[in-house]
């Protein structure tokens, strides 16, 4: 009697590991099917974007004009990726190397007109060339840091509301979003999203200003 007891405990543990295991593969399952995982590729085709900016943000000016000789109504890699960015309803995290698109430029600015806040890192020498966008963002008040290293600040990526990482080799131009071939990940994946918030974290503290007055400050 004693052996068929522990017989039955032993399935009956067998039978209970199954069932969490199965159960386990199941939430996996389900969840991976909410999760959202994008692959965009450019150059993106050529298409007007306003739709995406009245959608998203009907309050923010259109500046289409009925003559407007671009394809309307047309959804590409581009309009795609402006409706990731202005998805964003509480922040932004943005690192990027090189940043003159004004199209790009005009949703963060949309966002911050809508209350979301706006953090953006770059690097010290691409924020001063001509057609950069960084000083239309420092004058609307939003919060720019430029790395100080030696070396490129060479990230392209953006962070939306701490749950959604947009990355790859895409920098915020118009020649790289029409003309050259480049590629952007879209992922809600807790694995690859929290790395890049840490780094950028990381990158952000290590570029404050008053630290790097309180270094130059130093008696040496």
């Amino acid at each position: 009697m004693m052996l068929w007891t522990v017989k039955a405990v032993g399935l009956g543990v067998v039978a209970l590991a199954l069932s969490l295991e199965l159960l386990a593969w199941f939430l996996r399952r389900h969840r991976s099917g909410r999760t959202l995982n994008e692959v965009l590729f450019f150059p993106s085709e050529l298409a007007c974007v306003e739709q995406v900016f009245n959608t998203s943000s009907p309050h923010f000016p259109s500046s289409c004009s009925p003559s407007c000789p671009l394809p309307h109504g047309v959804e590409t890699s581009f309009s795609r990726l402006l409706r990731r960015i202005l998805s964003a309803t509480s922040s932004l995290d943005l690192c990027v190397f090189s940043f003159s698109n004004m199209d790009l430029r005009r949703a963060v600015l949309a966002l911050q007109s809508k209350g979301v806040t706006i953090r953006v890192l770059t690097d010290k020498e691409y924020a001063a060339i001509t057609g950069s966008q960084i000083g239309v963002l420092r004058k609307a008040g939003i919060c720019v840091r430029c790395d100080t290293a030696s070396v490129y600040m060479h990230h392209k990526f953006a962070v939306v509301d701490s749950r959604l990482l947009i990355t790859g080799s895409l920098n915020w131009t118009l020649t790289a979003v029409q003309s050259n071939k480049e590629n952007i990940l879209i992922t809600e994946e807790p694995e690859l999203v929290q790395p890049f918030i840490q780094e950028f974290h990381r990158l952000w503290v290590d570029n404050d200003p008053a630290r790097h007055r309180y270094r130059a400050s130093e008696p040496r």
